[in-house]
């Protein structure tokens, strides 16, 4: 029998794999799905994950073979390092890997570059030199200091034209109905995330959360809370708003850098790190994945105009910096590492398909796993909570998969087919509320001298000095404050990087 090395997930299937495998399920949770990991690993080999729905990532050792497996999305992190002695480190968390014998901590520079344009870790690389991530989707086998990667899952994407769009809605709902029990057990109490938006009502609306949360902000023009307030109402369910104040978000900055693992300049990770500290319940229901899965986000209604140039540009859900102005302010650059080149693989397996598709392919593969679930996992984790996302589910994507793109964007709307479901449960006014993203009050409170303190000195500090040119960077700075507003999104990805690199290269 296999011995596990490291598991870190939710099985949702577990009670029909209990059967299949011959389990006990009075077992603990924890205990029941070590045995199923064991026993699945044992009976399906390689093809385990195939026989998995929901959120993993383990690792398991047989004689002298090591087999580790992500789950098809990449909702769990996994990574692993070879070490000078061939010896293979591997965990859900990098700083597992760094406290093992053999690991020489290095910086990996390159990935700068590619964090100064996305603003997340992109790809199989980190900024930890010989650090990789498991993709999602793959799996690797390890022995005799020989390692070897296989993907055993990509989206597959095969439009049917011969449903309507109430059928599609339907198809929609009832499977989320299937998959909801599966998601929260008996004897468990949950918390549901609750934002303005149809995701997070419909979630809320179809579990059987105690309480909704929200974050908010005094700033009126920032804050969606009250609409979130309005929605729990309706369903009959307790709320409770945090009310995000700036000398709050600026001092949790580091906390979130360090147990993130990795820099993510993404502003709202701060707040949802502060939300995750607000939760009373150990489980938490969440909304990601279908703005990705069925057309969600407000650029995805440009994917005609783009047509086959998007190839050449769209690397996914953020794009701040270009070429140009990257080797102007850094002081390594290597011309050989483009953002563009880590999604060429993607523009080839959808060639044929049509532009929404071949972008919600992109932001599938490379901005979920590297920005959305890694913020999920990491900040959950570290406030000592469970997130589940119902709507991530292969079962739910299966349905967006065989979806024409049409019933997922039009003239008026996006998501059609998911908002035509989540009516069933909602409202039209919720259903069909326009998509307003996690905003965060950041482009005005980076101005304020009250607040931005850390951010000038980290910007002349010796961490600034050792990878930027800094007049370049102060120049950003400057002209922010001078009025340029879209510079914000720059000055927090360098400020993020700033503060995780001392945070793991200078006090550590």
């Amino acid at each position: 029998m296999p011995t596990i090395l490291n598991y870190q997930g939710h099985i949702r299937n577990w009670k029909s794999l209990c059967d299949e495998l011959g389990i006990d399920k009075s077992l603990s949770r924890e205990q029941r799905e070590l045995e199923i990991i064991e026993k699945g690993y044992a009976k399906w080999g390689k093809s385990v994950a195939d026989h998995l729905y929901g959120m993993f990532a383990f690792a398991v050792k047989e004689n002298d073979r090591i087999f580790a497996v992500r789950d098809h999305f990449g909702t769990v992190p996994f990574y692993y390092y070879v070490t000078a002695d061939k010896k293979l480190l591997c965990s859900p968390s990098i700083r597992d890997i760094i406290e093992q014998n053999g690991f020489v901590k290095e910086l990996n520079v390159d990935m700068l570059q590619i964090y100064m344009t996305l603003t997340y870790v992109a790809g199989e690389d980190t900024f930890f030199k010989g650090v990789k991530k498991l993709m999602p989707g793959h799996l690797l086998e390890f022995a005799d200091g020989t390692l070897e990667i296989e993907r055993y899952w990509k989206p597959d994407f095969k439009p049917d034209y011969s449903k309507s769009l109430d059928e599609w809605a339907d198809e929609i709902h009832t499977t989320l109905q299937q998959i909801i029990p599966e998601v929260l057990e008996d004897d468990e109490k949950a918390e549901s995330f609750l934002s303005g938006g149809v995701d997070s009502s419909y979630v809320l609306a179809m579990t059987r959360a105690e309480r909704a949360d929200s974050c908010g902000y005094e700033d009126e023009r920032f804050d969606e809370s009250p609409l979130a307030e309005k929605t729990a109402e309706l369903l009959g369910v307790k709320f409770a708003r945090s009310i995000i104040q700036p000398e709050d978000y600026f001092s949790i900055v580091p906390y979130v850098m360090y147990n993130m693992e990795q820099p993510l300049g993404d502003a709202s990770a701060i707040v949802f790190a502060l939300g995750c500290k607000a939760v009373d319940e150990k489980i938490c229901f969440s909304g990601e994945g279908s703005d990705e899965f069925f057309g969600g986000y407000n650029m995805y209604r440009n994917a005609e105009r783009y047509g086959d140039n998007l190839k050449t540009f769209y690397v996914g859900n953020t794009n701040i910096m270009k070429e140009d102005e990257k080797q102007r302010i850094l002081k390594h650059y290597n011309p050989d590492i483009l953002p563009i080149n880590l999604v060429k693989y993607i523009y080839d397996e959808t060639e044929g398909l049509d532009p929404l598709t071949k972008m919600s392919d992109v932001d599938i593969q490379i901005w979920l796993e590297g920005d959305i679930y890694l913020n999920v996992n990491k900040m959950s984790r570290a406030a000592g909570i469970e997130i589940r996302m119902p709507l991530t589910d292969r079962r739910i994507f299966d349905i967006a998969s065989r979806m024409p793109s049409e019933y997922k964007v039009n003239d008026v709307t996006n998501k059609v087919a998911f908002r035509t479901a989540a009516r069933k449960v909602l409202p039209e006014e919720i259903a069909f509320r326009k998509k307003l993203g996690f905003i965060v009050p950041i482009r005005i409170w980076l101005a304020d001298e009250r607040y931005n303190a850390d951010v000038r000195a980290k910007f002349a500090g010796e961490t600034a000095e050792k990878f930027f040119n800094v007049d370049e960077i102060q120049n950003i700075f400057a002209d922010y404050i001078g009025g340029n507003s879209d510079n914000w999104r720059k000055i927090w990805t360098i400020y993020t990087f700033l503060v995780w690199y001392e945070e793991y290269f200078v006090k550590r």
